[in-house]
Parts: C-alpha cells; structure tokens; sequence
C-alpha cells in the first residue's frame, strides 16, 4: 500500500506515515458516503447543529494541541495557528446562527388557491479538496455548512495538511457524524483524481488555477456543481492623503502574515508619488521588525515555507526583478529552516513577474504612482481578481476607486481580511463559485420550486 510521509517543513524530520487511498478505496468510501446521505439530511436540523456544537466546543478544549499540529505540519508560526482556530469558532457560530432563516422554505406567492414556494435540498454528496495554508479555514468553509444543510462529505486534505484533516474526522465523528456521512480521503494528487471520477453533487476545491482549471474541464461537461478559489495577485493603492506610516504598518503585516501564503495576502503595492518615500521608509522599518525563527517560537513572525519548491518560485521572481532594473531594499535569499527572508522591492513595473505572477511568500514590489487612474489601471492589469485595497482617509474616494476595480472582496483601509458575514469570491482566474456568508451556506443546496394549486 502507498504511504504519505509528513515532514516538519522547518527541521525536514519525519513526523508520521500514513497509508494513502487509492481508487478502489475512494470509490467505496463514495459509495458509503451517497448511501449514508439520506439519513443524515432526514435528520432533523436541530440534530445536525447538536453535533457542530458538540464539534466547536472540542475544538475549544484542544486547541493548544491542535495549533502545534498544524504549526509541525505547515510551518506556520504557533501564534498564527493559534489565531485560525479561535478565529474558526466565530465561524461556526455564524453558521449555526444562519443555517435555519438562509436554508427555510420560503412561500414567495400565496393568492386564489395558489402558493408557490421554494424549498433548499442538499446537493447530496459533495467533495472537500482542500488547502494547506488554513486547513481550519478553508476545510470548514465547506465542511460546516455542507454539513448542516444535510450533505455527506468525503474531504481530501491537503497532503502538507494532513494531520490537521485527522483531527477534523476525529473530533466530527466523536461529535456525533457519522462514519460515512463526513469521509477522510488520505493521499495527494491521485486522490483527488479519483474523488473527480464519482458520482458527487458538488465539488469545492482551493488551489492553483492550473489545478482549477483541470478540475474544470474534468467535471464541467457532467454538470457537478463547482467551486474553485485559484488564488490571486491581491493589489493596494496608498492615496496621497493617506498616513503613510499606517498604512505601511497594515500593508506590511497584509504582505507577509503567515509567511505570506494567504490567498488574500498583500502581493503588490502602488503608492502615490507624493507620499511614496515616507511610506517606503515606514514599511522597510516594519518589515525588518519582524523575527524570522523556530515557528514554535510564539515570538515568530515569519515561519517555514510549508513546500519548498516554492523557494525556487521566490528566487527565480528576485532574480528576474532584479535583472529587469527594480532595487532590492532588503531580503532576497533563502534563510535556515526552509525559510525565505523577508523581501522588498521598489523601481518594479509590469514586465516583471514579482508584479504579475502569485508569489506566495514573503515577497512585495512597491511602485510609484501619479494618479488615482494610473493605480487603477494597474490594479486590474492582471488575470487574477481576488481582493483589492485602498487607503485613504476619504471614503467617496476609496468607493470610487474600488469601484472600478475587478476583484471579488475590496478594502478601505484595511488588508488581507476575510468575514463569515461576507461572500468570498473572485473575478477571471482567482475562480468560481464562493463559501462564506448566508449565499455559502445556501451553495451547498439547490432551490426546488414548488407550484401548488388548491383543487
């Protein structure tokens, strides 16, 4: 049987093997997981949110443990583990709070003997390819609510995110769900080549858009459901009236939190002319403050590189944006512990790939700008549309900016942000499809129009 070795990406050491799925054991486990689908959405709702209670609060009495599990298996640095799963609690609550209103028949018409109503049924089954920067995040996004509006699950972790995925299965089934309602599918590319050939109702996948857009062309001419958030080359405008040192403060930390592997992570940066070396001088001191080391270290800020082939990534954008004339502030090179040192450039443009290509690391170009239109220009010349930011003190100005920007979230004066409140979504390559908000609870359900006619 094939196994999956984790490594601790910071010390390279072995932490465990795992026996991997293979296509006999996804088909079975599919086949369980539709079998077991009925029951579970007869459930009455009230029962569902018993075990997501249940769920939430292990979560809550094993949270050290789970953050360290994470922090040995990704890299990130403890204190950010920590952050994702206190910040997933308040998650859970907004589903438990909104599955009820978002998911209940709705009467739309009701007059001389005919009603017309309709009712949300869950998809059936659905598959969870999920990502290794926020396994918490990302995974529950789609686990919860699936959940909830009565679907069964088969969940392919990350294989740099397993041992986050087990403790996900182990504390849902202790809560209450079924064996074969929520499915752990081990294993890495071949894994979810596989989840793709069953017969599922939807498929919620985060990754790279070359994956995305296999998963796309795979799945598009059976008509399953699909969601594929494919990352982003997530912009900021700093206006002229704004304080440059706060703002350098926000957009530092919006670059390179989580070693910069966010989805909505700060990748470039237009600050207008007249406050650009303020705010350079301000972001440089910033970026220097913050303590690369052990990512067990609740000192550290910037942590390992959870892949390392993505060091290659970091180095080859250093070198071409050097090569093509940018001025190198500080960084550029490997550090011990799979880490990359934090890096900044200014004199950048768009023949470079740092300001056109997803870094995913702690990497950022800061050009210069005379108007808000040239920012605007540059802020969409790209084929990505995930978040966009601007700040500035003035709020008809930041709206109408934001306006005119193609990208699913935008920010005024704040970066690298995202809320259960609000959808998530993006524009061209950045993907399809969304999680979050009421809209993410109902996109794991199909509305069925009912027309009936008093005799």
């Amino acid at each position: 049987m094939k196994t999956l070795s984790i490594h601790n990406p910071a010390t390279g050491t072995l932490i465990r093997e795992l026996p991997c799925d293979d296509a006999a054991s996804i088909s079975a486990k599919a086949l369980a997981a539709r079998s077991a689908q009925p029951a579970w959405a007869a459930l009455p709702l009230a029962q569902r949110k018993d075990c997501i209670v249940r769920f939430r609060a292990a979560v809550v009495d094993e949270l050290q443990a789970l953050a360290a599990t994470m922090t040995a298996e990704t890299g990130k640095p403890i204190s950010m583990s920590r952050n994702e799963l206190n910040g997933l609690l308040g998650r859970i609550d907004f589903f438990l709070a909104e599955v009820d209103a978002s998911t209940a028949t709705q009467t739309v018409f009701h007059e001389g003997g005919m009603t017309e109503q309709i009712e949300h049924v869950p998809l059936g089954v659905v598959a969870n390819i999920s990502a290794w920067n926020y396994p918490w995040f990302v995974g529950c996004n789609v686990i919860i609510p699936a959940l909830l509006t009565g679907n069964s699950v088969l969940y392919k972790p990350s294989e740099y995110a397993t041992l986050t995925g087990l403790a996900i299965a182990r504390l849902l089934h202790a809560a209450g769900v079924p064996l074969d309602v929520f499915v752990l599918c081990v294993g890495g590319a071949a894994v979810g080549t596989a989840l793709q050939a069953q017969r599922i109702d939807g498929l919620f996948f985060t990754g790279s858009y070359a994956t995305g857009a296999k998963i796309a062309q795979t799945l598009g001419p059976r008509m399953v459901k699909l969601q594929l958030e494919l990352g982003g080359k997530d912009p900021t405008y700093v206006c002229d009236d704004a304080d440059p040192a706060i703002a350098a403060a926000s957009l530092a930390d919006g670059a390179m939190y989580n070693t910069g592997q966010s989805c909505c992570s700060v990748e470039r940066i237009y600050v207008h002319e007249k406050i650009f070396d303020a705010f350079v001088a301000a972001f440089l001191d910033t970026v220097r403050g913050f303590r690369v080391g052990d990512p067990m270290d609740d000192a550290t800020y910037i942590g390992a590189l959870t892949r390392s082939a993505q060091l290659d990534v970091l180095d080859a954008q250093v070198a071409d944006a050097i090569a093509k004339g940018a001025t190198l502030l500080t960084g550029g090179q490997r550090l011990p512990g799979n880490s990359y040192a934090p890096t900044v450039f200014t004199g950048v443009d768009h023949t470079m790939d740092l300001m056109v290509e997803e870094s995913f690391g702690p990497v950022i170009g800061i050009q210069k700008v005379a108007s808000d239109a040239e920012a605007v220009a540059l802020m969409n010349d790209t084929r990505y549309g995930l978040t966009a930011g601007v700040f500035t003190p003035d709020e008809a100005r930041a709206r109408a900016v934001l306006a005119q920007v193609r990208a699913g979230s935008v920010y005024w004066n704040c970066c690298d942000r995202v809320s259960p409140r609000l959808p998530w979504s993006g524009y061209g390559d950045s993907g399809m499809g969304l999680t979050l908000s009421t809209y993410g609870i109902q996109t794991f359900t199909r509305p069925k129009a009912w027309h009936l006619r008093q005799a």
